[in-house]
């Protein structure tokens, strides 16, 4: 339950596209939208995530919680090679970064072009909910996707808010989702392997 938390949509829509990154990240999200007469139709666009066994479970739990809930659920195509180009240059930024951004632009963009292709108004994503993301860049990337068309507006709704942090917490409990570890991407996984290592190291 979000606590006392109100969503405002955007030109008061209920034609909503939300963009999934997982399953952890969406229950919450999901459940105060139905809550309050929006039902969304989930978009999973995640190129970035590595492998592609790990693209699948992540994918697999998110669907498993939409068909519980009745909501359409939308795998766009995995192409983890398209996403290597984007990132490119990119590959020793740290989390927060600016291979982050690209990656979070790169996502919402594929999400904007079929939210206008498909007949959806507004565009939101769950990246918002987590306290890992820079809030700031997941917007501007939003913003920046939904700019090229007059018919798709970008919600910056601020998922972590009104006890919907918490409620997180519960979901993943109750639909004993599968957890991940990493963000997604090779670099962030290396990223953890590392910092996890020299933890190790301190503590001999």
């Amino acid at each position: 339950m979000g606590k006392g938390l109100i969503l405002q949509v955007p030109g008061g829509e209920t034609n909503v596209l939300l963009h999934a990154c997982c399953a952890p990240c969406s229950g919450a999200i999901i459940e105060i939208m139905l809550q309050q007469g929006i039902r969304p139709t989930v978009f999973y666009s995640n190129a970035n995530i590595f492998p592609l066994e790990e693209y699948e479970i992540r994918r697999n739990e998110c669907r498993r919680y939409c068909d519980a809930n009745g909501l359409d659920f939308i795998d766009d195509d995995y192409d983890h090679k398209d996403w290597q180009r984007i990132a490119k240059g990119l590959e020793h930024e740290p989390e927060r970064g600016a291979r982050c951004l690209e990656c979070f632009r790169y996502r919402l963009r594929r999400a904007a072009a079929y939210a206008h292709s498909h007949g959806f108004h507004v565009l939101t994503t769950t990246l918002a909910s987590s306290r890992w993301k820079d809030l700031n860049q997941v917007n501007l990337a939003g913003e920046e996707a939904c700019a090229p068309y007059e018919d798709v507006l970008w919600w910056p709704q601020n998922w972590r808010k009104g006890g919907l942090q918490e409620r997180r917490g519960e979901i993943i409990k109750e639909m004993d989702f599968y957890n991940q570890l990493y963000c997604g991407c090779e670099f962030s996984w290396s990223h953890k392997r590392d910092s996890e290592a020299e933890m190790n190291n301190f503590s001999k």
